[in-house]
């Protein structure tokens, strides 16, 4: 768990200091207070541009100095990261006091999150998918990040070169498609290990109150040949394509809702609602066999979209996963069910213990 957060100068914080002391920290109050402000701050403390996936510079505080910190206590272990003013779009990260590596995180936090904007997962592109794909992954194998910043880093390098096909450097190419094999072989590992295990636990999950989803990742057929070979062989196609057309990078994570047998881009707002969460849930129970500890949940206005009884079968899931769950919502009485949590009440970037 988080054991104490500080913020400087991030978003519409000047300054703030949260110690919970409960599983469960809510965050209440009026829309644009900045309790999503919150959510983001923590979401920082995992590899990639958090849960808003914005620019480093947009994350400073407006009138501010330009720059911004975040800093939490984990098990004794310190993690921040920021910006400079001098250097906006460069994060800096400090592990222990010590400079360190923004996929360095995930040795030390795992962190899932669900957000409004998630809520058209399942009808926005592929690319969308596979990002929470992603961080679904990096929960049980943190070296995926590096391994995606190398695939894609290779994959650039390749696309420029194929611009002209005639004057690239052979050997170049091959250096580069081989780089593209070893991390997208990596990638693809994990990916499909993830699903497969994910799949399991959901299948074991009842189809109320939430709905089952089946979990599978479609697109880039593989077959037996090697993702080098592949490349080597397409160089024409993508360059004439102008991208590469091959690879994991083209995955898509495919999700039905088991009892309509129906995919979930054609069900309901509500029914994807509940098929996200079901995948959060049954994801916590994964990483927490797997790792030993819950991941930290971000459930940004989860509650106000949920009718009573499916509020308590979540709130009764949550503290079934004995992790640690901040949520945030406009109502205290969206909330009072939960009779042990951090009370918080966030009104134009100040943070106040609440009274109830």
């Amino acid at each position: 768990m988080i054991g104490r957060l500080t913020l400087s100068d991030f978003r519409n914080h000047a300054d703030a200091l949260i110690v919970p002391d409960h599983a469960f920290v809510l965050l209440t109050g009026d829309n644009g207070a900045g309790k999503t402000n919150i959510l983001e701050a923590v979401s920082m403390l995992a590899p990639g541009r958090g849960l808003r996936g914005a620019a480093l510079s947009a994350m400073a505080r407006q009138d501010g100095p330009g720059g911004f910190g975040i800093a939490a206590e984990v098990d004794g272990v310190v993690l921040g990261t920021g910006v400079t003013a001098a250097a906006p779009e460069r994060r800096q990260v400090r592990i222990g006091g010590m400079a360190g590596s923004a996929n360095a995180l995930a040795d030390h936090l795992s962190i899932v999150w669900l957000t409004p904007a998630m809520d058209r997962l399942f009808l926005d592109s592929p690319g969308g998918r596979r990002r929470f794909l992603d961080r679904l992954t990096l929960a049980l194998h943190p070296g995926h990040a590096a391994h995606s910043a190398r695939y894609d880093a290779a994959m650039r390098a390749r696309n420029r070169l194929l611009t002209d096909l005639r004057s690239a450097d052979p050997v170049w190419l091959t250096a580069l498609e081989a780089q593209m094999g070893e991390h997208g072989a990596a990638l693809a590992q994990a990916r499909a290990d993830l699903v497969a295990r994910l799949d399991r636990v959901l299948l074991e999950q009842p189809d109320e109150p939430f709905a089952r989803p089946h979990v599978a990742i479609e697109g880039d057929e593989e077959g037996d040949e090697p993702l080098a070979t592949r490349l080597a062989r397409g160089r024409r196609r993508d360059a004439a394509a102008g991208r590469t057309l091959s690879g994991p990078h083209r995955h898509d994570l495919a999700v039905v809702h088991v009892a309509k047998n129906q995919a979930a881009a054609l069900c309901s707002t509500g029914e994807q609602k509940a098929l996200l969460l079901s995948i959060l849930l049954a994801h916590a129970a994964l990483v927490t066999a797997d790792r030993g500890q819950p991941p930290v949940l971000l459930l940004d206005e989860v509650a106000a979209h949920l009718d009573p009884s499916r509020r308590a079968a979540l709130f009764d899931r949550l503290r079934q996963s004995a992790g640690q769950v901040w949520m945030t919502g406009t109502e205290p009485s969206l909330f009072k069910d939960l009779t042990t949590a951090s009370r918080l009440t966030v009104t134009a970037g100040q943070v106040f213990r609440s009274a109830v």
